[in-house]
């Protein structure tokens, strides 16, 4: 056991790495795209390699993953890659495949093993078999309830335990699911997920001369009927599905969020804390370390005086599905599920991020439309606090061109000069480093708007 929790967050690419580290994750995760369960990854080896160097010259973690089930196809690249991950020598290595385990751990006894959420470690006996296979780690599958973590925190002492507390929830049993496969031939298993569970359906009739027919559902019938099924051994057990004129959307999990449930997880001793999202944004990235980062240090420093509701409204910022405790707490309910909508939804854009500072000018990389006069704040490192920028026109930073608006796309960069900022340019380039981001707010209206404060009232009556 550690004597502190670790901030484990994940690194879909090098800026990302990068930005994580900055907000102050202690470790992070990576995989590359032909051996781990993210079949997108933007990590070549080379990057991997400098990933490693930036890393460990911080004093922080790297972790790789071959967390993929393997086909005897997939078995032939082995050998290869074990060597390769002998030469980067990261922190870990996660592992979901009992064979890839073995293999590793008989070809690369110095690599640490850690097993992935893929091999569903759901009790104490799970994680003693892995440790006396050689796991130096286990992850726990996310159906592990808050009581059944502590029990196998207590059996398990001597052995490190991760446990996931933000991101993206699969409504299949720790990502072991057929649907995408069924329906688009890509395997979640080998890291080719097409997200089906997010997908909107139509319900349709079959009449009895046998033609199907679409039940068109509109402001005139809408409150009619309702549909309801019925599972074949809970005869009078009704479900509800939900649907209007953009489908319905039954099994669509909102997002995972356990900042409220932290001072449990901190209080039992896990070891590792970890984040989704290898596949978000920068500013995922770096707002989800921050807030959670000085979440958990304001706990170990006065726990008694811990509040979540101090950190909760920078989660907020991000665009979410809406926010539920997962399986912390026990069993689902049906708040855990968004039946209305499935893409994500919040008050604020990601503006962009500065990529360099080429003497005193910071070079901002645009990732929203930023109008002349609209001010867009630079989220401070470090803490939780931000310094607000209102720009009149914009320079571009190749050509020097002065537009009055400003959009994003391929790579679009302006220059931020010294005299924008009405302070010292030193104080301001210890102040916002290298990869520090920017945000922008732009909030929803009408039935977004209002859908988005329906999911956050009913977060509130979860933690409460």
């Amino acid at each position: 056991m550690l004597d502190k929790a670790e901030l484990l967050l994940p690194a879909g690419s090098l800026i990302k790495l990068k930005t994580a580290v900055l907000y102050g994750a202690d470790a992070v995760y990576a995989g590359t795209p032909d051996m781990c369960l993210r079949a997108q990854s933007k990590f070549t080896m080379d990057d991997l390699q400098q990933g490693i160097d930036f890393i460990h010259a911080r004093g922080k973690k790297i972790y790789l993953t071959l967390n993929l089930f393997m086909h005897n196809r997939d078995v032939e690249k082995l050998p290869t890659f074990v060597d390769t991950l002998r030469q980067l020598k990261p922190d870990g290595v996660l592992i979901a495949d009992p064979g890839v385990f073995m293999y590793v751990r008989e070809n690369a006894p110095e690599l640490n093993l850690f097993v992935s959420t893929q091999a569903n470690i759901c009790s104490a006996q799970a994680v003693k078999f892995w440790q006396k296979q050689g796991a130096k780690l286990c992850v726990l599958g996310r159906e592990v309830t808050f009581s059944e973590m502590k029990e196998i925190r207590r059996q398990c002492p001597d052995i490190l335990l991760e446990c996931f507390m933000h991101g993206a929830m699969c409504m299949s049993y720790s990502g072991r699911c057929l649907i995408s496969n069924y329906l688009a031939d890509r395997s979640a298993n080998q890291g080719k997920c097409a997200h089906c569970c997010r997908w909107h359906y139509k319900l349709h009739l079959r009449l009895k001369d046998g033609t199907i027919k679409e039940l068109m559902i509109d402001e005139h019938n809408k409150d009619s009927f309702e549909f309801l099924l019925e599972e074949e051994f809970r005869p009078g057990e009704y479900f509800e599905v939900m649907e209007d004129e953009h489908g319905g959307y039954i099994l669509n999990s909102k997002d995972m969020c356990l900042l409220p449930r932290l001072p449990d997880l901190l209080g039992i001793g896990m070891d590792s804390l970890k984040v989704e999202g290898r596949n978000k944004t920068e500013y995922y990235a770096g707002v989800v370390a921050r807030t959670y980062r000085r979440a958990i240090d304001d706990w170990y420093a006065t726990p008694e005086t811990w509040d979540s509701t101090k950190y909760m409204p920078e989660l907020d910022t991000l665009q979410n599905r809406g926010y539920c405790l997962g399986f912390h707490d026990g069993k689902l309910t049906n708040i855990s599920q968004n039946y209305e909508y499935t893409r994500t939804l919040g008050d604020w854009l990601f503006a962009g991020s500065i990529v360099e500072w080429q003497q005193d000018d910071a070079i901002f990389e645009i990732r929203n439309y930023i109008d002349g006069g609209e001010t867009f704040e630079f989220l401070i490192p470090g803490g939780l606090n931000n310094y607000r920028l209102t720009l009149s026109e914009f320079e571009d930073a190749e050509t020097g061109e002065i537009t009055p608006k400003v959009s994003a796309g391929q790579g679009k960069k302006i220059r931020l000069r010294p005299t924008v900022w009405n302070r010292e340019i030193s104080e301001i380039k210890k102040l916002l480093p290298q990869y520090t981001i920017a945000r922008k707010f732009q909030p929803l209206t009408g039935t977004n708007a209002a859908m988005l404060h329906h999911k956050q009232a009913e977060f509130q009556t979860l933690i409460k």
